[in-house]
């Protein structure tokens, strides 16, 4: 569907009291072209309805007349550059932005997700948050270990019993 089509029922939604729906609508068309900061402010407008400053930061955080108390939620609920990097989901280069702001913003995003990685990253690799900050990495891995050694001496003592039964 073109977007201007989906632009019209994303209205149509919004004059109907359909909120999720037009979220929704809008969601898929910021996948589609996340590039277009008309589609990210009208995104945000809409979880503003719903009373989420976090994600209207999420989506107007490439903006220059963002809302200070907006950024903040963002940044509070991404608080690492890998976090923010994944969950502003630009593609491409900072030189597709359409203001000097928004390449600032995306670059400075960037950059900080290299220093944290040790390593220089892109928009079209965006590491996973647990390459990004180590964070949780170890616990899991341990947890899923003692899970599959649970699950071992489970299956062994089941079939020992069996053993056990069969010669009785």
């Amino acid at each position: 569907m073109p977007l201007r089509d989906t632009l019209a029922r994303v209205d149509a939604d919004l004059a109907a009291g359909r909120i999720p729906v037009a979220r929704q609508r809008l969601r898929g068309l910021v996948s589609s072209f996340p590039n277009d900061l008309e589609l990210r402010r009208r995104l945000a407008e809409v979880y503003r309805l719903y009373g989420e400053p976090a994600e209207a930061g999420r989506w107007m955080y490439l903006e220059q007349n963002r809302a200070t108390d907006e950024t903040t939620a963002f940044e509070r609920r991404y608080p690492t550059a890998p976090q923010r990097m994944r969950a502003l989901a630009w593609r491409g280069p900072e030189s597709l932005a359409p203001s000097s702001f928004a390449r600032g913003q995306l670059v400075a995003v960037r950059e900080d997700c290299s220093h944290v990685t040790g390593r220089a990253v892109a928009w079209e690799s965006v590491p996973s948050v647990e390459e990004g900050d180590g964070r949780g990495s170890a616990l899991g891995g341990f947890l899923a270990g003692a899970g599959c050694l649970v699950a071992l001496l489970a299956f062994l003592a089941i079939w020992v019993n069996g053993l056990v039964a069969l010669f009785d």
